[in-house]
């Protein structure tokens, strides 16, 4: 690691940064990147956190210099400033775009005079907290057909920092240092393998000079584990996987043998089991206890991922490690023998509880399956568990065993498909929670819709390709858009006040559609909100009562941070529509969620500037050639759409305006041109991967028939709507 720069030096350095050349371990991968030139720069030493700093951050209430603002991952600002009583003459004080167009779900770190934050496509961004001026840029250089592998968009959820550098991980699997004064690379190096479906879009954590760091690719096809790597020269220091591999190759551990146990079949072969790493972890330094949260299997359907059933560990379980070793302590398992996408991957908080007269160290979490969580952290044993939505797939957690009594007919392999609540995406999903010391709430953006599962006949395990073993038909939109409009009529999305003591609800806002953003809770009786109709807003932390709201254009799914400098109180956002609903979900996007402005807001007492009108666009213009395939044609090519494409552009073809709309594609009208694309690569470089491999010629043509027909059905559904015959 460089030792921290005069400011003189770093001047002098800042005219040949994007001379220098990338310094690399030998295990890095061969794409590089590079860093912008420095415009300004801090005048004292750079992210110079340690972990006396870390552990002692509440004595810094003005910085956030971790993903959570604390180790508890609490994301509660000490901060009074700005209050229920002040908060109205909030206003914004300068924005700073990204430069990006897709999902945008960054945490920033703001510390000695410096925010980092991340964009789309792990693009790093170091700027002034007090101005919004630029200081450097990182960018990474992903390959762009690395988006094949990301199931829910090109984004990433930020950085951390410690002793002058930034560490985060990149899309493509690469965890890189950079130095936090100029943005130059330390070292990087590749945490997968390469030629596997593996990702990151999670946050890496900072402990006692580890950096650790998951990933993802469940869906693809992986085998899951999380990783430490030396700060120093980024050297692996210990690694843990999620799920056993290969019993015939023996175990890494006695846990991997333990969890072995649970399972059934050949899972290996059809992936590696799944159970990624891909978002939350919390610390405990009196216990130096790493808790981890574990994601969906592979496929998500168990009877073909494990047939026979069995718990499958770790799937959606929290696990607690030994920080410095890695070692297996305990875990609880919110959903065994997890078959719905239920991931145990939402946000996981820490704090110190009274419960029935006895001060308990707790771990709170709100998982997918749609029940709230509330273990004592020490050894992980159930405290309470009760449902924060309506749910249908369990009744409720039986307390002496710790495990969902499950509604049969859920499991829908069992014979009949299966309307389940919550849906895939969960009653909770990644956006992050937060709890309030002054409360005692938990403050937890909910979505509220259901899914349908059906047991897909036909699975053939693709290696790189999506498994997820349910019907493509059931899981697809209906056509009539009379029951596509019912279907949207019942999709919500809330900010639930919850006690955790009780188990109840406090108060609830409901918002105007769902996959909004993570939340912030502030000292000054404060709650704010990103939304998925383009607004940040602020609520009274006791009450819910709406006290503040302010336009940013743009659906925002990223969570509030706050900070101060020079004595002011700042409340800061990352905005930009992103993300799995918004990519899947494009029949339900709300017009004020459509812009594809990418950009840091930020806010203090008394400021007065205002934010550029945004450029709206149609979601879709209908040009479509004539439809000359036959009804069976199409629905061949609707199956393969929705085992192919539907998770970037859309359940039935729908787009969400992230990644251009089928529908309204010139290729439409070239046969030939279609294969090009679609076979061929020839807009690999734009993000469009080649399918050539997993779709031949024929079925690459019954895929464009089936656009054609969606094509022809929007067109028809616009002009209703406008009243043309």
């Amino acid at each position: 690691m460089k030792p921290t720069l005069s400011a003189v030096a770093l001047l002098s350095l800042s005219l040949c940064i994007a001379a220098c050349s990338d310094q690399k371990t030998e295990d890095a991968t061969s794409t590089t990147g590079a860093a912008v030139e420095a415009t300004t720069l801090p005048l004292k030493a750079a992210a110079a956190v340690d972990a006396e700093r870390l552990l002692a951050a509440d004595a810094e209430p003005g910085s956030w210099m971790s993903h959570g603002r604390t180790y508890s991952e609490q994301r509660y600002s000490p901060l009074t400033q700005i209050t229920a009583d002040n908060v109205q003459d909030l206003g914004l004080a300068w924005s700073y775009d990204f430069g990006t167009q897709r999902g945008i779900e960054a945490t920033s770190i703001v510390v000695d005079g410096v925010m980092y934050s991340t964009s789309s496509w792990s693009i790093v961004h170091a700027v002034d907290p007090r101005t919004g001026e630029a200081l450097w840029t990182y960018d990474p250089k992903v390959a762009k057909d690395k988006a094949r592998h990301a199931c829910c968009d090109v984004v990433n959820r930020g950085v951390a920092v410690w002793q002058g550098q930034v560490f985060f991980g990149a899309l493509d699997g690469r965890l890189i240092a950079l130095d936090a004064a100029t943005g130059e690379v330390n070292w990087q190096v590749a945490t997968v393998d390469s030629e596997l479906p593996y990702t990151i879009t999670g946050a890496p954590r900072v402990i006692d000079g580890k950096v650790m760091i998951g990933n993802g690719g469940a869906e693809y096809g992986v085998r899951g584990f999380i990783s430490a790597y030396n700060v120093s020269d980024g050297t692996m220091a210990w690694r843990f996987y999620t799920v056993p591999g290969n019993p015939e190759l023996g175990f890494e551990n006695e846990a991997m043998e333990m969890a072995a146990e649970t399972w059934n079949g050949q899972w290996w072969e059809l992936g590696g089991g799944g159970g990624t790493v891909w978002d939350s972890m919390a610390y405990d330094p009196e216990l130096d206890l790493l808790y981890i949260g574990v994601g969906n299997g592979t496929p998500w359907n168990q009877s073909i991922r494990s047939p026979g059933g069995g718990d499958n560990l770790f799937l959606s379980s929290i696990v607690a490690l030994k920080a410095d070793t890695g070692e297996y302590v305990w875990h609880y398992q919110t959903t065994p023998g997890e078959t719905w996408d239920y991931t145990a991957t939402q946000h996981i908080v820490l704090a110190d509880m009274e419960l029935e007269g006895k001060t308990r160290k707790v771990l709170m979490q709100a998982p997918k399956n749609g029940f709230f969580y509330v273990l004592d952290r020490t050894d992980g044993t159930l405290l309470s568990a009760e449902k924060f939505i309506n749910l249908t797939w369990a009744t409720h957690v039986d307390m002496e065993t710790g495990r969902p009594v499950e509604v049969p007919e859920a499991r829908y392999y069992n014979g009949a498909p299966a309307t389940v609540l919550p849906s895939y995406l969960g009653g909770h999903n990644w956006h992050p929670m937060s709890y309030s010391q002054d409360t005692g709430l938990v403050y937890i953006p909910v979505l509220d819709f259901p899914a349908v599962y059906g047991d897909d006949k036909d699975f053939v395990y693709r290696p790189g390709a999506a498994h997820l073993g349910i019907d493509a038909i059931l899981g697809s939109l209906p056509d009539s858009q009379a029951e596509r409009d019912a279907y949207g009529a019942i999709v919500a999305g809330r900010l639930l006040a919850w006690d955790p003591k009780t188990q109840k609800e406090a108060w609830r806002v409901e918002h105007k559609g769902t996959w909004n953003g993570g939340v912030l809770s502030t000292a000054g009786n404060l709650v704010f909100q990103g939304t998925a109709d383009g607004k940040l807003k602020a609520f009274t932390a006791d009450k819910g009562e709406s006290v503040w709201e302010f336009p940013v254009n743009t659906g925002t799914v990223a969570p509030p941070i706050s900070y101060e400098i020079d004595g002011e109180q700042y409340i800061s956002v990352n905005v930009g529509w992103g993300g799995a609903y918004a990519l899947v979900f494009g029949e339900y996007v709300m017009p004020e969620s459509q812009s594809s402005i990418n950009r840091i807001v930020t806010f203090k007492l008394g400021a007065k500037g205002k934010l550029p009108e945004p450029e709206w666009r149609p979601r879709v213009t209908f040009n479509p050639p004539a439809e000359t395939a036959d009804k069976a044609t199409a629905l061949e090519g609707k199956i393969l759409y929705q085992d192919n494409c539907n998770g970037c552009h859309g359940l039935n073809a729908v787009s969400g305006l992230l990644i251009p709309d089928l529908r309204g594609s010139g290729w439409l009208h070239d046969a030939d041109g279609w294969d090009k694309v679609v076979l061929k690569g020839a807009l690999a470089a734009s993000g469009m991967p080649s399918f050539d491999g997993y779709l031949n010629a024929a079925e690459s043509q019954k895929i464009r028939a089936y656009v054609i027909q969606e094509a022809w059905r929007g067109a028809r559904n616009q002009k209703a709507k406008a009243g043309v015959q």
